[in-house]
C-alpha cells in the first residue's frame, strides 16, 4: 500500500535554488548522487528524498495488510492563480460529496463518488489532467502493471487546508503514517523576517486495497434519448432554488430541437419553466460517425423525475464556470450532467424516481 506521498508546489517568487537549471523529471532522484542530510530524509536540488521503507512494509506486509507497499510522489511549480483554481475545484467536489475517492495515475487525477444508483444515490466522476497543474509529476504505484493509487478522504478537509495556501510561497503534500494514514499539507507562508512561517495540516485518509479498485472505474455513458446544452447555470440555479420550496422532486424534459423544461407538479400547484434554442451537441456513434437525429421525432420530449435537492446541490456547488455544460436524459431512468472546463471535466449522475 502507499507509504509516502509527497508533493511540492512552488509559486514564481519561490527561492531560485529550487528551479535554476533544472528540467522537469518524471522519475525519482537517483539516490546515489551527492546530497545534504535534512531531517527525516535528504534534500537534492530542492527535492526531498523519501526515507527508507520500514522493514515490515519493505517485506510486503504493507500498513494494516491492505495492499503491497508502494511509493509515489508529486513535485510541481504552480502559480497563485492555479492554486486558486485548485481550491475552487476541491470546493466544488466538497459540495457534492462528504467523502470521495482520489485515484492517482501517471497522467491524471480522479475524484470519484460511487453511490449505488439502484438505491437512489448520485454518482460523480471528476477528471483532472496533471499536466494542467503540475510542471513535474512523480508517481509509483503498487506495481509496474498496477501503477495507480486509490485514497478515500473528506474533500472538505483538503479544501480547508489548500484555502490557506492561496498566498503561499510553497506547498508540500505527502502521505504519512503517524497514527493513521494522513495527507500532510505543509504551507509555507510569506514572512517579513528571514525565517519561514509554515502551517501544517494532517488530513486522515484511507488506502483502498487493489481488490476493490474495480468498484471505482469510470461509469459508462448511458445510451441516452436526448442530449442538450444547459442554459446559463446561474439562471438554472435560481429557478431550481425557487422550485425547491414547492416540491421535493423536479421533472427535467428536453427534445432534439434544443428545448428544455423544468417543472414541478403537486396537488396544489403546477409550475413549468421553459428554455428554448439551447442546441443539441453532436455525438459520435460506436463506428466513429456522427450520430444523426434523422428518423427521430425532434419535438418528442424525453423526461425524468429526479430529487430536486441533488440537482440544487450540483448547481449550488459550482465554483468554476464551465465552458460547456450539457445534460443527457435517459427516459425515466437517469439524468447525466457533464460540465467541462479547461483543466477539469465533471460528470454527475442522478437516478430517476419512479
Amino acid at each position: 500500500m502507499p507509504k509516502h506521498f509527497q508533493a511540492k508546489l512552488f509559486s514564481p517568487d519561490c527561492d531560485d535554488r529550487h528551479r535554476r537549471g533544472r528540467k522537469p523529471s518524471t522519475s525519482l532522484p537517483d539516490s546515489t548522487q551527492p546530497r545534504r542530510a535534512s531531517g527525516d530524509g535528504a534534500e537534492l536540488l530542492g527535492v526531498r528524498l523519501l526515507p527508507p521503507l520500514p522493514p515490515s512494509v519493505a517485506a510486503g506486509k504493507g500498513l494494516g495488510g491492505l495492499a503491497p507497499p508502494c511509493v509515489f510522489g508529486l513535485r510541481l511549480w504552480i502559480s497563485p492563480a492555479l492554486i486558486t483554481s485548485a481550491v475552487s475545484i476541491i470546493n466544488t467536489i466538497a459540495k457534492l460529496a462528504k467523502t470521495c475517492i482520489l485515484r492517482l495515475t501517471v497522467c491524471k487525477l480522479y475524484f470519484i463518488l460511487s453511490d449505488k444508483v439502484a438505491n437512489g444515490g448520485a454518482s460523480m466522476w471528476c477528471e483532472l489532467s496533471q499536466g494542467n497543474f503540475f510542471d513535474e509529476f512523480q508517481m509509483e504505484g503498487v506495481a509496474a502493471e498496477h501503477n495507480e493509487i486509490y485514497l478515500e478522504f473528506v474533500p472538505e478537509n483538503l479544501w480547508r487546508a489548500l484555502k490557506t495556501a492561496q498566498s503561499a510561497k510553497a506547498v508540500k503534500i505527502k502521505l504519512t503514517n503517524k497514527h493513521c494514514p494522513c495527507l500532510r499539507v505543509a504551507v509555507e507562508l510569506p514572512s517579513l523576517s528571514s525565517s519561514s512561517r509554515i502551517v501544517t495540516h494532517d488530513i486522515p485518509v484511507g488506502v483502498i486495497p487493489r481488490r476493490m479498485w474495480n468498484d471505482f472505474r469510470e461509469p459508462s455513458v448511458p445510451d441516452f434519448d436526448v442530449s442538450i446544452y444547459l442554459p446559463v447555470l446561474k439562471t438554472m440555479k435560481s429557478v431550481v432554488e425557487r422550485m425547491k420550496n414547492l416540491s421535493n422532486f423536479i421533472v427535467i424534459e428536453a427534445n432534439l430541437s434544443g428545448e428544455m423544461n423544468l417543472k414541478i407538479e403537486t396537488d396544489l400547484v403546477s409550475v413549468t419553466t421553459h428554455f428554448k434554442d439551447l442546441g443539441n451537441p453532436p455525438w459520435a456513434s460506436e463506428d466513429g460517425c456522427q450520430s444523426s437525429a434523422q428518423g427521430r421525432d425532434l419535438e418528442s420530449m424525453a423526461e425524468a423525475c429526479i430529487d430536486i435537492k441533488k440537482l440544487q446541490q450540483l448547481l449550488a456547488g459550482q465554483q468554476v464556470n464551465p465552458t460547456k455544460a450539457l445534460c443527457n436524459i435517459l427516459r425515466k431512468r437517469i439524468v447525466h450532467f457533464i460540465l467541462l472546463h479547461e483543466e477539469v471535466s465533471l460528470q454527475y449522475f442522478i437516478p430517476a424516481i419512479a
